[in-house]
């Protein structure tokens, strides 16, 4: 089990706006990437893997 305390999370530089509450956190492992909500980060988090969080990484930056 991953203790979330340890984690690296971060927001998005874009998360800054009028809702900057609005926005999700991101963690990344050897082996998964991380997200959470960051209005509640006592609850459970997604788990992505490495390659699905690159393609939906990737497709995010085209939009």
């Amino acid at each position: 089990m991953i203790d979330n305390r340890e984690l690296g999370w971060f927001k998005s530089s874009y998360s800054d706006g009028s809702e900057g509450d609005s926005c999700v956190e991101v963690a990344a492992t050897p082996g998964a990437v991380l997200v959470r909500d960051s209005k509640d980060t006592a609850r459970a988090h997604l788990t992505f893997g490495q390659s699905a969080w690159a393609g939906f990484a990737a497709h995010a930056s085209d939009a």
